[in-house]
């Protein structure tokens, strides 16, 4: 994981000097099947455009057929979903993972063109010594990153390739895990307390600041969620109002003792959680969700960040310890001394042995020529077409000749 850098600051008011931009602050839009994300972006990514803030959008959902946004970055372009699925005989949710575990091997790619995209929003904007307030609050506004993640929430939560994901995101980026929920699916207490159970796991797995967005706002108000969150009494009276009214549709009785339960112990974090309503259909809580994200952002920076350099310095400490046990094991079986006469080991070699993928550089970047390359779409200017793939019994096709017979493809 890289260090994170620290997030420049405004420099002081001097004649002639310029001020840079804050660093681009990312977004991971998660949410369950249904609760209205592609459609939450498709109205973020609306807003930041009237605003003069065009965002950098991903899209890591290989199945999706059709995106009311353009993605700078699309998995489709990198991985075919239905090719995926023929060839490792998979079903819909299988294909889903392994296309997202082989897009995660090329997301070192995607890094770099998200932090060069960061770097070209936090270039020097000249302002003159006494701008008007609007330049000011344009120049100083933070641009964003946009990620889009599967419909199948568990596939990108709880798989290595999402917590690859998100862990390089966040260590280049201040990162807000934005978290969608249902609001008109979320009126029964027990649905509800199924998405704060959710919520709260995430949170605690991917250890950044977190974003609860009710949405669907416009269907229904929002206003009963934030009174249950804030009051467990009144998330009680309403758990035997729904068993009074709707008997046993919820489930046993034995549930409503166990939700009450689970009331108290998610008091707590209740307190500590940012939560927003908002509209994807009509707009309505765009102001809002931005103030929170940007409360978010401060959050990364005063807690996030600290532990997060912790981590990488403690990682980097045990990585320097091994490189010095590696050294003496290998002078110790070689016998090798300082004040000995055998041969000394050529420095050449000692930097291969710390260093391997150092020797091996030349041919990774051989075996890296036949592999697939992620497509920046906003750094094209021509379109981009797919290579016509080969079609064929076996992974890589087949050639049939003259005589009828049939050879693998080279």
């Amino acid at each position: 994981m890289a260090t994170p850098q620290a997030t420049p600051q405004p420099a002081q008011a001097d004649k002639g000097k310029g001020k840079e931009l804050p660093r681009a602050t990312a977004m991971i839009v998660i949410g369950m099947a249904g609760s209205g994300k592609t459609t939450f972006m498709q109205r973020v990514n609306s807003y930041l455009h009237s605003r003069n803030q065009p965002p950098y959008v991903l899209n890591l959902d290989p199945a999706v057929m059709h995106l009311p946004f353009d993605a700078n970055i699309d998995i489709r372009d990198t991985v075919d979903y239905p090719e995926v699925m023929k060839q490792y005989n998979l079903g819909p949710n299988g294909g889903i993972m392994t296309a997202l575990n082989l897009f995660t091997t090329k997301f070192d790619q995607v890094l770099g063109h998200v932090e060069n995209r960061a770097q070209s929003v936090e270039s020097v904007l000249l302002l003159p010594p006494d701008p008007p307030p609007a330049l000011t609050e344009t120049a100083l506004t933070p641009s964003y990153v946009l990620l889009d993640t599967p419909g199948q929430i568990e596939i990108f939560t709880w798989s290595a390739s999402g917590s690859i994901i998100t862990d390089a995101l966040a260590s280049a980026l201040p990162t807000v895990v934005v978290y969608i929920i249902d609001t008109p699916r979320t009126t029964a207490p027990a649905t509800f307390m199924s998405n704060m159970l959710y919520a709260c796991s995430i949170l605690y797995k991917t250890r950044l600041p977190f974003l609860l967005v009710f949405n669907k706002t416009d269907v229904e108000p929002h206003g009963f969620a934030l009174e249950w969150m804030r009051d467990f009494e009144k998330f009680q009276d309403a758990l035997l109002e729904r068993r009074r009214t709707h008997g046993e549709e919820d489930g046993p009785a034995y549930m409503d003792s166990l939700m009450n339960s689970m009331s108290l112990v998610l008091d707590e974090f209740y307190k500590h959680l940012r939560a927003v309503g908002v509209s994807a259909m009509t707009g309505e809580g765009m102001d809002e969700l931005f103030d929170a994200v940007q409360e978010a952002r401060e959050e990364y920076e005063r807690d996030y960040k600290p532990e997060l350099e912790k981590i990488t310095a403690e990682r980097e400490r045990k990585k320097e310890a091994q490189k010095a046990e590696s050294v003496t094991r290998l002078m110790r079986d070689m016998k090798v001394s300082s004040s000995g006469d055998s041969a000394q080991v050529p420095q050449s070699e000692l930097d291969k042995y710390l260093d391997p993928s150092a020797a091996g550089q030349d041919d990774d970047e051989e075996e890296d020529d036949d592999e697939g390359e992620v497509i920046d779409r906003s750094a094209r200017t021509d379109y981009y077409e797919l290579p016509a793939r080969r079609r064929g019994t076996g992974p890589g096709g087949t050639v049939e000749l003259e005589d009828g017979s049939q050879w693998p493809a080279p």
